[in-house]
């Protein structure tokens, strides 16, 4: 089994943005020496929780300070922007970093309207577009726009010897259908719904096309996951991320708490009811759970990669959580 890393620039209380991006940085150092095989970041907008709201710059920092570790988006909101601004982005990437860049695109809004407007500058861009958006972008990162295009002459700079791998990032079947039917990889987002995994994968396999660049369907699934060396240290830790995700459902304060402050808030019936829902989204544990929940789904999902989010308030236990699952699995 193969692990990656996705992270959000999480921010707990008391620190601040620049200590968060200082931590993805170290947490990128320590995934290439740990074995993980991509690290990608995140984009956010309009929130005081997550740094992550440029992965692009975020992208060239990490692998400024890295060797051999993929880097990469999870992912860029492409219906935000232009398809040509993001593959000339992405191909001046792969031309810094040969070999070690992946595109990751999603098609969320980016946030409440207010938000997605202050994106596109007004202009109000319908989400149907995101298929078409899809084959411009592939069009332009490997020169492949059909004849006949409005812009069949214009090409991506700079011109590079090898392109970024694009991925598709989904939180639905319909989503996999997408990436299947168009020919690239495809990151199912379990961390965001759990309830849809099987058939999205099952959507993906059956469908997928054959394209120039991606012979084989390619899938991976992203997870929290909190490991520590006893169930009851790993649950605790998880209180943080449970609170920090409660929050975020509510769009209330989505900094991340501190265990003792996640311990003294006080729960509703029906926020005891969304943690444990939530929980759906998570793998908590020792190795050993961790390692048999995760080879469960590695039935489910027929990938051999995992990429692990843990948004919990201790950076150190985070680490240490990261340091755990390599020993396991790499």
């Amino acid at each position: 089994m193969q692990l990656s890393v996705l992270d959000q620039s999480p921010i707990s209380k008391g620190s601040n943005a620049h200590i968060a991006l200082q931590q993805t940085l170290e947490l990128a150092k320590t995934a290439e020496q740990l074995g993980f095989t991509r690290f990608w970041v995140a984009e956010h907008h309009n929130t005081n929780g997550l740094a992550s709201s440029s992965p692009e710059i975020l992208i060239s920092h990490i692998a400024s300070h890295t060797e051999t570790i993929r880097v990469g988006s999870g992912g860029v909101l492409l219906p935000q922007y232009s398809p040509y601004k993001v593959a000339e982005n992405f191909r001046t990437l792969e031309a810094l970093f040969p070999g070690r860049i992946d595109l990751g695109i999603g098609r969320s809004p980016g946030g409440a309207a207010e938000t997605r407007l202050a994106l596109t500058d007004s202009i109000r861009k319908s989400l149907n577009e995101f298929p078409r958006q899809l084959r411009d972008l592939q069009g332009f990162l490997y020169d492949a726009l059909p004849a006949g295009h409005p812009y069949e002459h214009v090409k991506a700079a700079p011109l590079t010897n090898s392109s970024p791998d694009l991925w598709l990032l989904g939180v639905s079947h319909r989503g996999a259908r997408l990436a299947a039917e168009n020919g690239t990889a495809f990151t199912y987002g379990h961390f965001i719904s759990p309830g849809e995994g099987r058939r999205a994968a099952d959507e993906y396999f059956i469908h997928f096309q054959p394209s120039a660049t991606l012979p084989q369907p390619t899938m991976n699934v992203c997870i929290f996951v909190v490991c520590a060396e006893t169930q009851q240290q790993a649950e605790e830790l998880a209180l943080s991320q449970d609170i920090w995700l409660l929050r975020v459902g509510k769009n209330e304060d989505t900094q991340v708490p501190s265990v003792d402050e996640a311990k003294n808030i006080f729960l509703s019936d029906e926020d005891k009811r969304i943690i444990q829902n939530n929980r759906r989204r998570t793998v908590i544990g020792t190795p050993e759970k961790v390692k048999e929940e995760l080879t469960l789904l590695q039935e489910i999902y027929r990938t051999d990669e995992f990429m692990i989010i843990t948004n919990i308030y201790d950076f150190e236990a985070k680490l240490h959580s990261y340091q755990l699952l390599a020993e396991t699995f790499l």
